[in-house]
């Protein structure tokens, strides 16, 4: 009677054991699962909502993936379930990818690319404020605008000179308002050997630019 009641019990923990091991496989084919449809739900929803959201979609797949992945151990014959997640890294990075692209700014324009050179990225855009230069820093200003010309005249197109010459003229404009906000005689000494260096650089580049234009098209 005691060994019926001894082999009873060990049958039943075996069982349980079975139960317990099968319960813990089905929740880890159902992280695996999980992470998957949570991969193919992301490349539904319309990139207007993912990109206000994308912080929080990335850490939410960072987080599923881990769990798939973790998973792997508790399926006995998990080859499958190897290629279920592996197939939805790939898919994923790839849309990510193409995300990525479509959420960068657009280029900006060969003009602004200029202007940003000349004074700093995003300091003059289309409304041309030159508000941002004062009396304390407007001699860096101009020591930026003429080094990079100097840097640079031989690339300079005819239009690249003409926006040049009009952001020049424009920077004069600025000056000739912070004059009366306490530039002082220094700074005023150096801007002026800088204007010196900038109009014969201007003029004989702008020259030789326009000469080259002029040959291509002959061509």
């Amino acid at each position: 009677m005691r060994n019926i009641k001894i082999a009873t019990g060990i049958a039943l923990l075996v069982l349980g054991l079975v139960s317990c091991k099968d319960e813990k496989q089905e929740k880890a084919q159902k992280t695996v699962e999980n992470y998957v449809i949570y991969v193919d739900s992301v490349k539904n929803v319309a990139a207007a909502d993912l990109k206000d959201n994308w912080k929080s979609v990335e850490a939410e797949y960072d987080r599923r993936s881990q769990e798939a992945q973790a998973a792997l151990a508790d399926i006995k014959d998990n080859a499958a379930a190897t290629e279920k997640i592996n197939a939805s890294k790939i898919k994923y990075e790839e849309f990510k990818n193409e995300m990525t692209a479509q959420f960068a700014p657009p280029a900006p324009s060969p003009k602004q690319q200029l202007r940003d050179a000349l004074f700093g990225a995003g300091k003059i855009g289309d409304d041309m404020s030159f508000s941002w230069v004062n009396a304390q820093n407007i001699h860096s200003v101009y020591q930026q605008f003429v080094h990079t010309v100097e840097n640079n005249k031989d690339k300079y197109s005819r239009e690249d000179w003409d926006e040049i010459k009009l952001m020049y003229e424009a920077l004069d404009s600025r000056k000739n308002t912070v004059e009366k906000e306490g530039l002082t005689a220094e700074d005023n000494r150096k801007i002026a050997g800088l204007k010196i260096k900038f109009a014969p650089m201007y003029k004989i580049n702008r020259m030789g630019a326009k000469s080259e234009e002029n040959k291509e098209a002959k061509k």
